[in-house]
């Protein structure tokens, strides 16, 4: 194990994060870190990239079974899983994407099982995906039940992997993500290089409705679900204003100062990408309603907003 912190106060509390190389974990381990957290990653080899991507001030583990050296894990925050849009959903392919998912949450749970003192919580990922695709005219809230295609099944089972965590004594939330913005990473990084170019627009349609959430907002949630210990079960991560697809398209072409002209024909996508562009050419109006009861604040719960914020001075 690497541990440039080893010297510190261990009244401080540590959180394991797996995935955390990723496009969420590189924005959330640094708020955990300020935050006053000690932070355990698990991660692949090699070691040294992902020092580089994190920083020196984590410590790494490349194996679960590394964890029984520590004297006290108190949360585990699980993002890990390959991209959904990295290659075609081959029968091989979506069996990674399962593997890398509840493969890894099962793994976390066994090696729970053997520690003297568990973590108090579990927050892992899942994602809107979850309640299958919808018209944009049907509102979904948490209580909504899921879907029934590759997508909504791989999401069911990763959350009953998370919740088998209860049984252990631990709190668990689960994170039903929408589409996270960054112009860095993620979708809206795909976005940029046409639309800059002034050759952007609309997927298919456009009617299709697209529930987002500003990077920020995102870590924001997280570490709302870490400090509340009265939470648990499911939250969606989404801004609670959704838009079309035509809608999205429209406001970062005007916040860029750039056209909006040319549609990427649905028949065109389904070519490029597969069954995975079903999830680009279907949309679902994911509504954030637990976070919201319970208190949570979003600091961009509107588009322009958002778009503003992280396309300033690039």
């Amino acid at each position: 194990m690497s541990d440039s912190v080893a010297g510190k106060n261990r009244a401080e509390k540590t959180v394991l994060v797996t995935g955390a190389t990723g496009f969420i974990g590189r924005f959330l381990v640094p708020e955990l870190l300020a935050d006053g957290w000690r932070v355990i990653v698990y991660a692949r080899p090699p070691l040294d990239r992902v020092i580089n991507i994190l920083g020196p001030s984590v410590s790494v583990v490349l194996s679960l079974e590394e964890l029984q050296d520590q004297p006290r894990i108190d949360a585990c925050i699980n993002l890990a899983g390959e991209g959904l849009f990295n290659k075609r959903w081959t029968v091989a392919r979506k069996q990674v994407l399962m593997d890398s998912r509840i493969g890894v949450t099962r793994q976390l749970r066994e090696c729970f099982e053997r520690l003297d003192t568990r973590p108090k919580v579990l927050i892992s990922g899942s994602a809107i995906g979850y309640y299958g695709m919808h018209g944009g005219d049907v509102n979904l809230a948490e209580q909504d039940t899921s879907g029934d295609d590759f997508a909504a099944d791989l999401c069911r089972l990763w959350e009953k992997e998370a919740r088998d965590m209860e049984a252990l004594g631990m709190r668990v939330c689960l994170l039903r993500t929408g589409i996270v913005l960054h112009p860095g990473y993620g979708a809206l990084s795909k976005m940029l290089p046409p639309f800059r170019f002034g050759l952007g627009g609309r997927m298919g349609d456009g009617h299709q409705v697209v529930s987002w959430i500003h990077i920020r907002d995102m870590v924001s949630i997280i570490l709302f679900l870490l400090r509340d210990s009265s939470l648990s079960g499911a939250f969606n991560a989404t801004a609670p204003h959704a838009v079309t697809n035509d809608q999205l398209s429209q406001t970062l072409a005007s916040t860029l100062h750039r056209p909006c002209l040319l549609p990427m024909p649905g028949p065109a996508l389904r070519m490029l990408l597969g069954e995975s562009a079903s999830l680009l050419l279907s949309g679902q109006r994911v509504i954030p309603t637990r976070v919201v009861e319970h208190g949570f604040s979003f600091a961009f719960p509107k588009l322009d907003d958002a778009l503003k914020d992280l396309l300033a001075a690039r």
